[in-house]
């Protein structure tokens, strides 16, 4: 996984990649829930999986421009378009970690925005 992250960030070195992955991964870790929450941390390497585990459900769900702030708030020297590249670096890996299907029901559950940050098109239901 981190590997996949070093490449899609472009970051020099696996440490930089490791410290993003990280913060990204706690930062998700509280917004996926119920059997979403369960199947990702199966599918996950095993420090990935415990990064999500770890963390306590969020009682509101931040959109998508507060999820970025607030990982960017725990990246140091990070502005707001940064820490949208180290967050799409992250969880634009994550589909093909844990498959299509997984991901779609985890964005489900996530307020409108995520889709682009996991390098997804935003859907939405016909009317």
């Amino acid at each position: 996984m981190i590997e996949a992250v070093k490449e899609s960030g472009q970051y020099t070195t696996t440490r930089e990649a490791e410290r993003i992955t990280r913060i990204v991964l706690s930062a998700l870790g509280g917004h996926v829930i119920g059997d979403e929450r369960v199947e990702l941390v199966r599918r996950l390497p095993e420090e990935a999986a415990h990064l999500i585990a770890s963390q306590i459900p969020v009682t509101r769900p931040l959109t998508a421009p507060e999820f970025v702030d607030a990982a960017a708030a725990r990246i140091e020297g990070s502005t707001p378009a940064t820490a949208r590249w180290d967050v799409g670096a992250v969880l634009c890996t994550l589909p093909g970690l844990v498959g299509d299907d997984l991901t779609d029901r985890i964005l489900r559950h996530l307020p409108s925005g995520y889709a682009l940050l996991f390098g997804k098109a935003e859907l939405t239901p016909a009317a």
